[in-house]
């Protein structure tokens, strides 16, 4: 049999059955100081999908690059058919300055497919694409929720490709959003250039969470054996359904300005009307329950005490089949539980039993 043909990623050769490490030159500081995009590729022997995984395209959204060299030390790995592009930071000044944005302000999820000479948000967007997307079948696009939200590890994907269904479901998130696209994000790119391509959205930016690190790794590795790139596990499958998929989910406001005691939980189930949260002065003369406008799961929290009218507070993923929904919370919980040992009890942000 042949050999299988190198992989060729910004004019490097990858010999098949080998790895190696590219730095692609994005641009320079201000203090003329050379910044690379790291790319890591593993290119397997035999013939297969070319799956990207990539990490901080918001440079803040630390979460990912974690979960990138995790799936890198995978013994699996030593038997890959196809290749593993990981680019674990995307955004490398949004990264190195700890902000989701360029040094512009500009929002490099917003910038594609780009161009070679706009702005900088564009520039970076076009060398993604011309010279690590256009060689790939498949894409995973990692992120966490903003500054001082804290998203409950979910998948997002607009469900009309049957590939992208077929990666959502095998990832195993508890919740999948079936989610619209948003012009000029790496996700809109790739779907109209039929890249199947799902976004994995979990924790908060700057902060490591290690059930959200530890699910992401596992939903990546997972997708990886449904594509059939590494050995499927050994083993009965699961008996139960991982994940369920909302309908649609709705963010709550608060109407009032104040200190903020939340009630409910990450990942727990609510029903409409049930109080999410209390909103007080700073003096206690008054105090105001927020409400849920719907019944469904809280896939978002914000953290931060402090709010202002109309803020976004929680998010509720909506569904057809609510209990459903908690079923796939219940087997998520009980998964994570068993990972950490039987003498260890974690304390989850969305663990509404500590209640």
């Amino acid at each position: 049999m042949a050999a299988r043909a190198p992989f060729v990623i910004a004019g490097n050769e990858i010999k098949a059955g080998t790895r190696q490490t590219v730095e692609i030159p994005v641009a320079k500081l201000y203090t003329h100081t050379p910044l690379y995009i790291p790319v890591e590729v593993v290119h397997g022997r035999r013939s297969g999908p070319v799956l990207m995984v990539c990490g901080a395209i918001h440079g803040d959204e630390i979460n990912g690059v974690e979960i990138v060299r995790r799936v890198l030390t995978n013994s699996a790995l030593r038997h890959l058919r196809g290749t593993l592009v990981a680019v674990p930071i995307v955004n490398i000044f949004g990264f190195v300055q700890r902000t989701r944005y360029l040094p512009d302000r500009r929002d490099l999820n917003r910038c594609f497919p780009g161009t070679e000479s706009g702005s900088l948000g564009g520039r970076i967007a076009y060398l993604l694409r011309t010279q690590i997307m256009e060689n790939v079948s498949h894409i995973i696009d990692l992120h966490t929720g903003a500054i001082h939200r804290f998203n409950l590890p979910q998948i997002r994907a607009e469900l009309k490709n049957p590939e992208t269904i077929r990666m959502a479901e095998a990832f195993g998130a508890p919740i999948i959003i079936n989610a619209s696209l948003r012009e000029g994000s790496l996700r809109a790119y790739a779907d109209s250039q039929d890249i199947p391509v799902v976004t994995f959205e979990g924790g908060e930016a700057l902060r490591f969470d290690d059930v959200v690190i530890s699910s992401g790794v596992k939903g990546v590795i997972r997708v990886m054996r449904e594509l059939e790139m590494i050995p499927a596990k050994k083993g009965p499958k699961p008996p139960r359904k991982r994940s369920e998929t909302a309908a649609n989910s709705q963010w709550v406001r608060t109407d009032t300005d104040g200190i903020m005691r939340p009630v409910a939980s990450l990942g727990q189930k609510v029903r409409k009307g049930q109080k999410l949260a209390m909103v007080a002065d700073p003096f206690g003369e008054s105090e105001t329950a927020v409400l849920s406008p719907c019944s469904g799961i809280v896939i978002c929290v914000n953290n931060l005490p402090l709010v202002n009218e109309g803020e976004a507070i929680y998010h509720i993923a909506r569904f057809d089949e609510l209990n459903e929904a908690e079923k796939a919370m219940d087997y998520f919980r009980s998964s994570y539980e068993g990972d950490m040992g039987d003498d260890v009890v974690p304390v989850h942000p969305w663990d509404d039993r500590q209640k």
